[in-house]
């Protein structure tokens, strides 16, 4: 599917339920909720994540959009006050409308006020956090700190990124089930969280709290299927929804359930925008 966005015309979802989400969106944006994953969709991937930073031009495209809609939300596994800050959200005109929904939907950051709330962290994570060293020692795997609330080993940096990957799988699942925890793979990365903080979780309560009349959710990771499972939950009962990936070769399963893939985080910013130049 082409990326080609313009004021004049928004590529067409695949499936009639992409098209019919779109018609409903640019109908009465008012009501329409755009949900966003952080880092492959707004943020290109790095190999570092803490280098992580929003597309150059992503923060102008939500200022132009945000004010159209009910709600811009972007929903991340990372704590919502590092979103915040490597997305640059903090103090933008424009952006009144938008909410980081951090750790899952467990953490909630306001633009309109610059509030953060978060509940306690689950004890499983810091005890988690003291066995990983001894269990990735020699394996060219590195940890990433998730304000306590999670903790994510990175394989992109090792000698052999997938195979390190496969092999860390098991290990970890069982490390995480003994504290309490669940484990979520995504691109070279696996993650050891509390469960039922998930994407489907945090969108759901989101839209419906909203009493939204439509979404578009964006993409780019195997987190990101509980979030279009929550749009296709959505759209069962009737709220029109367009799922979108931000195309990568390495999650297929997330492309093949998408009505539109775009070309990455530009893409993704160039749909945004043109979104926005249609509801002018």
């Amino acid at each position: 599917m082409s990326s080609h966005t313009d004021s004049d015309a928004l590529p067409t979802p695949e499936t009639p339920a992409g098209r019919d989400g779109l018609r409903a969106l640019l109908a009465e944006p008012s009501r329409a909720v755009i949900g966003l994953d952080f880092d492959g969709t707004l943020a290109p991937i790095v190999a570092d994540p803490e280098q992580a930073r929003a597309h150059p031009e992503a923060v102008s495209a939500l200022a132009a959009l945000a004010p159209k809609v009910a709600s811009v939300a972007v929903v991340t596994g990372r704590p919502a006050e590092i979103a915040v800050r490597y997305g640059g959200f903090a103090g933008v005109p424009g952006l009144e409308h938008l909410t980081v929904l951090g750790h899952y939907g467990a953490e909630r950051w306001d633009a309109a006020t610059g509030e953060l709330t978060a509940p306690e962290p689950h004890p499983g994570v810091a005890a988690v956090r003291a066995e990983l060293p001894a269990l990735l020692d020699g394996t060219g795997a590195w940890i990433e700190e998730k304000g306590g609330r999670a903790v994510a080993v990175h394989t992109r940096r090792a000698p052999d990124p997938q195979a390190i990957f496969d092999a860390l799988r098991a290990p970890l699942t069982d490390l995480a089930a003994r504290h309490g925890l669940i484990v979520e793979p995504g691109r070279l990365v696996l993650e050891l969280r509390p469960p039922g903080m998930d994407k489907r979780v945090a969108l759901l309560a989101h839209v419906r709290d909203l009493s939204a009349g439509s979404v578009l959710y964006a993409g780019d990771d195997l987190g990101d299927l509980p979030a279009f499972s929550a749009v296709d939950d959505l759209r069962s009962s009737g709220t029109p929804g367009l799922l979108v990936c931000s195309g990568s070769d390495e999650v297929t399963e997330l492309r093949k359930r998408a009505d539109l893939v775009v070309d990455g985080p530009g893409g993704v910013v160039t749909l945004l925008r043109g979104l926005a130049d249609q509801l002018a």
